[in-house]
C-alpha cells in the first residue's frame, strides 16, 4: 500500500511534506497518517533541512480531519481522551520542529487538517473557490481536540476564535485571512512558489514574532453561556464544554490548555450526541453513493443519463416559485407556465425576493443573480413548453386536475422528455393512469421552502422505468438536494409520517390540551418548531386537504380531526402566503396564543398530561407509522426513513434518527 504522504529535500535544503493518499478521494487524517508523519518529520529532522513546507498534491481538499467512523467507535471517554492526546502529540512536533513550518493551503482544510495547520509556523492559502477553512466540530457534537480549543485562541483571541468554532462553518480564504487564521492568501497557480519563497526567507531571517492578542471583554464567556443555553435548551453538550475549554486554557500554559482540551474531547467524543451526529453525517455520505438496483434489476450498462437542461413548471404558487429560484440559481433555463397572469407577476416577485435574500446571505452576488433572473421565462401557454427535458407540475393537490395538465403537457413534449409532479401525498399512479407514457413519469416532491430544505423525495410509479428514475436521481443531485427514492404510496414518507403525528396534535388540542403544551412537549424534546406552529407555517388548508386524503387513503385507522375545518370557517388561515392568523397570531415579528381560537376549543377541556407523555405520545404516532411504512417497502431501510424525516421533517439531528431512537430507547416494538 503507498503511503498518505511523501516527504523529500530538495537542492535548496527545503523539505517538503506532500499529502497525497491514492486510496482516497481526499487525503485524511486516518490511522495510518500519524504514523506516516512522524516518519517525515524524523526524515527531514535528520536530513537538518532549513525548513519545511507542508502541501497536499489534491486538487479540492488540502486535508480533512479524522476518519469519523474510527471517532464513533471510540468506546468510552478514555479511549476518547488517549485519541485526542496521540493527535496533539503528533502536531506538537509540527510546532516545536527546530526549522521553520509553512502550511500552504488548497482546497477544504476542515476540522483535523486545519488543526495541523494551526500547528504550523506559518500558513498560506490560495484564493480559489474550494479553499475553505475552518474548526466546524461543534457540528459534530464535540470540539477540536487535537490542538484547537488552545491554539486557535493564542492565535486570533479568544473572542474572536469562539465565534469561530462556534458558528462551525468552514470559511473563504480572505475570511480566514480577515480573522487571522491564515497569514497570507496568493493566487493558486503560485502558491507552491510563494510557500518555497516564504520557507526560505524564514531560514535565513527567522520567523516572525506575533503580538499576543486580546483578552475578550469581562462579560464575553458568561454572554457566550446565556447564548448557547438559550440556542440549544441545554440538549447539546459542546459547545458549552468549547467555552470551558478555551476560558480555563487561556490563564495557563499551552501544554495545561492541551491537557484541558483533550479531557472535554474525550468525555465529548464518547457521548450520544457526538455519535448520533457522527451516524446522521455519514447517512448523507451514504446517500451521495446510492443506486437504484434495490428498485430495479441490474443496468446492463452504457453512457450516463441525459441531464436535464432546460425545464418547466406549471404552477407559480409558493412550491413553483421556489423551484423556479433554485433551479434558475443553478443554471438551468426555466419556464414558468401559470394559466394567471397575476399569479405569475407575484410569483416573480417571490422569485426576486428569494435572490435577494441569497445576496444578503452571501450566497450568491448580484451580477450571478442577474444573469439568472435572465434565464427565467414565464408564459400562460404550455405549448410553450415544448424545448423542455424536464416538467415539473406544481399546480394543487387534485387528481383530476394533474392528470389533465399532464395529458396536455405531454402533447408537446418529445418523447425523452421526463414527467415530475410535484405531489406530496398523491400516488403517482393516480396522476398517471390515463398518460399514454406513464414510464417517464414520476415524483419530485420538494419540500417548502425549498431554499432552506434539502430533501427531494424521489417517487417511482409502478410504471416509471429505469431511465426516467436514473435522470431524476442525478438531476436531484445536481442541483444540491438529498434524495430519498420512495415507493409511490399515499403520502410517500415524510407527509404520511408527519401528518399522522399533526392528526394527532389536532386531536389532542380538540380534548383541551392548550396549543403552547403540546408544541412545548415537541421543542422541549429538540424539535425547532411544535406540531402546531408548523400546520400554520404549512397552511390551514393545505393541512386540511392533506388530513382528509389520509382519511381517504387510510380509511379504519385514521380519522381526520375537524379543527383545520372549522378553523377555515373562521377566516383563520395560518401564515400561508402572508396570512398571519392560525393556532397563534404573528404580528410585528413575534407570535401569540391566538384568542380567536377560543370559541371553537371544548368547554370542558380534559387535564393534559405532562409535556414528556405527551412528547412520547407524539413521537410513537411517529414511529409507528414509519415502521408501517418500512414494512410495505415504500423506503427500503431504517437509515433512508431517518435521513427523510431529518431533512423534510426536522427531527432533530442530535438525537440520531427516529428509528435509531426507537430501538435504542425501546420505543421501536411499542
Amino acid at each position: 500500500m503507498s503511503p498518505p504522504l511523501t516527504h523529500t529535500v530538495d537542492d535548496d535544503g527545503l523539505g517538503w511534506i506532500v499529502f497525497n493518499d491514492p486510496g482516497s478521494r481526499a487525503s485524511a487524517l486516518d490511522p495510518s497518517m500519524p504514523a506516516a508523519l512522524h516518519d517525515a518529520l524524523d526524515g527531514l529532522a535528520a536530513a537538518r533541512v532549513k525548513a519545511v513546507v507542508i502541501l497536499s498534491a489534491e486538487e479540492r481538499v488540502f486535508i480533512s480531519g479524522a476518519d469519523l467512523k474510527m471517532i464513533s467507535s471510540l468506546p468510552d471517554a478514555a479511549a476518547a481522551t488517549a485519541f485526542s492526546r496521540e493527535g496533539q502529540q503528533l502536531f506538537e512536533r509540527l510546532a516545536g520542529f527546530k526549522t521553520p513550518v509553512v502550511c500552504a493551503i488548497h482546497g477544504v482544510c476542515a476540522i483535523g487538517g486545519c488543526e495541523l495547520a494551526l500547528a504550523c509556523h506559518w500558513r498560506l492559502a490560495s484564493d480559489a473557490p474550494a479553499t475553505r477553512i475552518g474548526l466546524p466540530q461543534i457540528g459534530l457534537g464535540t470540539i477540536p481536540g487535537w490542538g484547537g480549543c488552545a491554539r486557535l485562541p493564542r492565535l486570533i483571541g479568544a473572542q474572536a476564535a469562539v465565534e469561530h468554532m462556534l458558528a462551525a462553518v468552514l470559511v473563504p480564504a480572505e475570511k480566514a485571512l480577515a480573522v487571522g487564521i491564515v497569514d497570507e492568501v496568493v493566487p493558486a497557480a503560485t502558491l507552491k512558489e510563494r510557500a518555497r519563497a516564504i520557507a526560505l526567507k524564514f531560514a535565513a531571517e527567522g520567523i516572525p514574532s506575533r503580538p499576543p492578542p486580546p483578552p475578550p471583554p469581562v462579560s464575553f464567556y458568561a454572554d457566550q453561556r446565556l447564548g448557547v443555553l438559550a440556542s440549544t435548551g441545554g440538549r447539546l453538550p459542546a459547545p458549552l464544554a468549547l467555552l470551558e475549554a478555551v476560558e480555563k486554557g487561556g490563564g495557563r500554559s499551552l501544554d495545561e490548555a492541551l491537557g484541558i482540551e483533550a479531557e472535554l474531547y474525550g468525555s465529548l467524543a464518547a457521548g450520544e450526541v457526538c455519535k448520533n451526529l457522527i451516524h446522521i453525517l455519514l447517512l448523507k455520505d451514504g446517500n451521495g453513493k446510492q443506486t437504484l438496483d434495490a428498485w430495479f434489476p441490474p443496468a446492463a450498462g452504457g453512457p450516463a443519463p441525459a441531464p436535464f437542461r432546460i425545464i418547466g413548471i406549471v404552477g407559480a404558487g409558493d412550491m413553483g416559485s421556489g423551484i423556479t429560484q433554485w433551479l434558475a440559481a443553478r443554471g438551468f433555463g426555466v419556464i414558468l407556465v401559470d394559466t394567471q397572469p397575476d399569479i405569475l407577476k407575484r410569483s416573480m416577485e417571490a422569485v426576486r425576493k428569494l435572490f435577494h435574500e441569497s445576496i444578503a446571505r452571501g450566497e450568491t452576488t448580484h451580477e450571478a443573480a442577474h444573469k439568472a433572473l435572465g434565464g427565467i421565462a414565464i408564459t400562460t401557454d404550455v405549448a410553450d413548453l415544448v424545448d423542455c427535458d424536464l416538467v415539473i407540475e406544481a399546480i394543487v393537490e387534485d387528481v383530476a386536475a394533474k392528470r389533465a395538465l399532464l395529458a396536455e403537457v405531454a402533447k408537446v413534449l418529445p418523447p425523452e422528455s421526463v414527467l415530475a409532479t410535484s405531489t406530496s401525498a398523491l400516488p403517482i399512479e393516480e396522476i398517471s393512469a390515463q398518460a399514454a407514457v406513464p414510464g417517464r413519469i414520476l415524483g419530485l416532491h420538494f419540500f417548502n421552502p425549498v431554499n432552506r430544505m434539502a430533501l427531494v423525495e424521489l417517487v417511482l410509479g409502478r410504471q416509471t422505468t429505469r431511465a426516467t428514475a436514473e435522470r431524476a436521481l442525478a438531476f436531484s443531485r445536481e442541483i444540491g438536494k438529498t434524495p430519498v427514492v420512495c415507493k409511490s404510496a399515499p403520502g410517500f414518507l415524510v407527509t404520511r409520517v408527519l401528518f399522522f403525528c399533526l392528526n394527532e396534535a389536532c386531536r389532542l388540542w380538540e380534548q383541551g390540551v392548550p396549543t403552547d403544551v403540546i408544541d412545548r412537549a415537541l421543542c422541549d424534546w429538540g424539535w425547532a418548531m411544535g406540531p402546531m406552529r408548523l400546520i400554520d407555517e404549512v397552511g390551514i388548508d393545505d393541512t386540511d386537504c392533506i388530513l382528509g386524503e389520509m382519511e381517504r387513503y387510510f380509511p379504519g385507522r385514521f380519522q381526520a380531526s375537524t379543527i383545520c375545518r372549522r378553523m377555515l370557517a373562521a377566516g383563520l388561515k395560518g401564515r400561508k402566503q402572508g396570512a398571519s392568523s392560525g393556532f397563534y397570531v404573528y404580528a410585528d415579528g413575534r407570535e401569540a396564543i391566538n384568542p380567536a381560537m377560543a370559541p371553537l376549543a371544548p368547554a370542558v377541556p380534559s387535564a393534559p398530561p405532562d409535556v414528556a407523555t405527551l412528547a412520547d405520545l407524539l413521537l410513537q404516532v411517529m414511529i409507528d407509522e414509519t415502521k408501517r411504512s418500512l414494512a410495505e417497502g415504500v423506503v427500503r431501510t431504517p437509515d433512508e426513513a431517518d435521513l427523510a424525516l431529518l431533512l423534510g421533517a426536522g427531527f432533530p439531528a442530535f438525537r440520531g434518527g427516529l428509528m435509531r431512537y426507537a430501538r435504542k430507547t425501546g420505543l421501536f416494538a411499542g
